[in-house]
């Protein structure tokens, strides 16, 4: 079981890390599609989100600030529900399928970091212990 939470920190932190990091390495391309979806100041949006995630995946990966790691990438994927995958208001099937699937999968997230909550810490193989 060990080594299925360190692979599990490692999927879950490395999704993070990497999606965060898209957010400046597609920097352009990402500040356009907030703008689409009526995020305010979108380039500051997608600048601030990309390091909560870089940040939250590193607590996570590292096992160091958990709490912290955990706040930054739920307020991050509750900004998302909000502000970006609104598939309620989306006319078009397939728009409106793919946007209630990252509605879904956003929720889900949320649902396995608060779990991280109830782990005792300091977590194996973890820079804090």
């Amino acid at each position: 079981m060990l080594y299925l939470f360190i692979l599990g920190r490692i999927l879950l932190g490395g999704y993070f890390i990497m999606s965060g990091a898209n957010h400046f390495k597609n920097l352009a391309s990402y500040t356009d599609y907030a703008q689409s979806k009526g995020v305010p100041m979108p380039k500051q949006a997608t600048i601030v989100t990309g390091i909560m995630m870089v940040l939250g995946g590193l607590g996570i990966l590292l096992g160091v600030y958990i709490e912290l790691s955990v706040l930054l990438l739920t307020l991050f994927l509750i900004s998302t529900l909000v502000m970006i995958h609104r598939y309620w208001e989306v006319a078009e099937p397939m728009a409106k399928m793919g946007e209630q699937i990252n509605f879904y999968k956003n929720i889900a997230l949320i649902g396995a970091l608060l779990m991280l909550l109830g782990i005792p810490t300091p977590w194996v193989m973890s820079l804090t212990g």
